[in-house]
């Protein structure tokens, strides 16, 4: 099992094991797949968004970038990076609201912009996932195939998870690795709250995408934004008191390929104030503006 080692270290660091023997599954567990699935939703149901700073290692067949990124990302699908060097200069703002996209390379100076499609997003996350699905890791949930019920199985892994296999339209599949909160084991399982491990979807006997998140820690809701010259009013934020976990590290890859990104939060919060334009941005002087369109 490909996750076993951190699932070791996860449980290891949280006194339930010294090795990594066989993980006993939690007192009461789920009966279904779709219960699973219910309950990793219900546990995410008060991010509305998320807001941060994060280091990003990006590896790809071009080469290696790393640097800070600053994150915003809001339900369904509009995303916002903007990608520091280490030196403190712009190299990249990528947004997206959904239907269309757009990315700032301030090194080969272009302006890109074309529709939000997942191959367009990929183009500074090399990593071919739509916007919906990434706005979802982001923020440590996990973005499900569309399904039957039916066509959602769970198992218990003895490496200390969920294991959920879900069966989507057109060839796709979904596997999905589900923890349980340390301190939720001895709950019934209504009442367990989620930790996406692990998400890899396969169409056709190719990994589309392979996601891991780790590190899960809890978070504090956004404050209103004030302006500054106490002119215009506070800006508030896009959702009520939530204290759900975000997973630190999130690394997401495509297996057959050299494409490899890993986000490490440093700070984030939850339901940030989002000012009008935050997915949009304006075309600069002195660059070449492109339309670009791809087939996902």
């Amino acid at each position: 099992m490909r996750e076993r080692a951190t699932l070791c270290a996860v449980l290891t660091s949280a006194a339930f094991l010294t090795g990594c023997p066989s993980v006993s599954p939690p007192r009461s567990q789920f009966p279904t797949g779709e219960a699973a699935l219910d309950r990793m939703k219900e546990t995410y149901s008060c991010v509305n968004g998320v807001q941060g700073t994060a280091k990003i290692d990006h590896f790809s067949s071009k080469g290696r970038i790393r640097g800070d990124v600053y994150i915003l990302a809001v339900n369904p699908d509009r995303v916002r990076f903007d990608i520091v060097s280490p030196f403190g200069a712009n190299l990249y703002t990528l947004t997206s609201n959904g239907s269309t996209f757009e990315m700032l390379d301030v090194k080969e100076k272009q302006f890109l912009y074309g529709p939000a499609s997942a191959c367009n997003l990929a183009r500074m996350t090399q990593v071919p996932i739509p916007g919906h699905a990434l706005t979802s890791l982001l923020r440590g949930e996990a973005p499900v195939l569309a399904h039957s019920p039916e066509n959602a199985s769970i198992r218990w892994d003895e490496g200390g998870f969920y294991h959920v296999d879900v069966k989507g339209s057109r060839d796709a599949t979904e596997e999905i690795h589900l923890g349980v909160h340390p301190d939720d084991f001895d709950k019934p399982w209504e009442a367990q709250r989620i930790r996406v491990l692990d998400v890899s979807v396969e169409q056709r006997g190719t990994v589309l995408y392979h996601a891991e998140l780790s590190n899960h820690e809890p978070i504090e809701t956004s404050k209103p934004r004030e302006d500054p010259d106490g002119i215009d009013e506070p800006i508030p934020p896009i959702g009520g008191v939530c204290r759900a976990e975000v997973p630190r590290s999130i690394r997401m890859r495509v297996p057959h390929t050299e494409d490899d990104v890993i986000f490490q939060y440093k700070e984030a919060k939850w339901n940030p104030p989002v000012m009008q334009g935050s997915f949009r941005q304006p075309v600069p002087g002195g660059v070449l503006r492109r339309f670009v369109e791809c087939r996902d």
